[in-house]
């Protein structure tokens, strides 16, 4: 699948992720993170980015990523959009019995906007189970990623919460979302 992107054509594959992608991985999650959830208005700052991946690339981190690339909880898959040279964005799914959720969908700042979340996303959808509802929690405040997923097919619940694990250093929490896409 061929993509033109930044002017140049690229090569843009969607694998599942293998266990040399680990460290890349994280550069992705770090990336994004970085330049995605500071927000002035809700108290998220560089600064508790930068603490919250301050161990991101330590060798038991790296180690704990290749773990759940290797043995995934089941029902979950991870997919990775690669061009020649690098990991371009990731993607995680989660399919049970109960219905779909799509944990995630990063991709480089450099390469927002440029479809591949899209090639991701219709990889993602050969796996899940278009018949049940596909969940999606997102920042109340990343528009891109709101409006992401509206093209997508995804709805405002109207549910918003947080997550503990989503805590930052100087005591501020995400604001989540959820977006859901009905079965079909």
């Amino acid at each position: 699948m061929e993509k033109i992107i930044n002017q140049e054509k690229m090569d843009v594959k969607i694998l599942l992720a293998k266990p040399d992608d680990a460290k890349e991985i994280q550069e992705v999650f770090y990336k994004t993170w970085l330049t995605t959830y500071p927000n002035e208005e809700f108290g998220i700052t560089i600064d508790d980015i930068e603490d919250k991946f301050k161990n991101a690339f330590t060798e038991e981190k790296i180690q704990k990523r290749i773990e759940t690339i290797t043995n995934p909880p089941e029902g979950e898959t991870f997919f990775v959009a690669k061009n020649a040279n690098n990991i371009l964005g990731i993607c995680r799914i989660e399919k049970n019995t109960q219905g779909n959720r799509l944990s995630l969908i990063y991709i480089k700042p450099e390469y927002q906007g440029k479809g591949v979340g899209s090639l991701l996303w219709n990889q993602a959808k050969t796996i899940l189970d278009l018949n049940k509802d596909t969940v999606v929690d997102v920042a109340i405040y990343n528009t891109n990623a709101i409006e992401f997923y509206k093209k997508l097919g995804f709805k405002d619940t109207g549910k918003r919460f947080s997550e503990e694990r989503f805590k930052m250093k100087s005591g501020a929490v995400i604001p989540e979302m959820e977006m859901i896409l009905k079965g079909i």
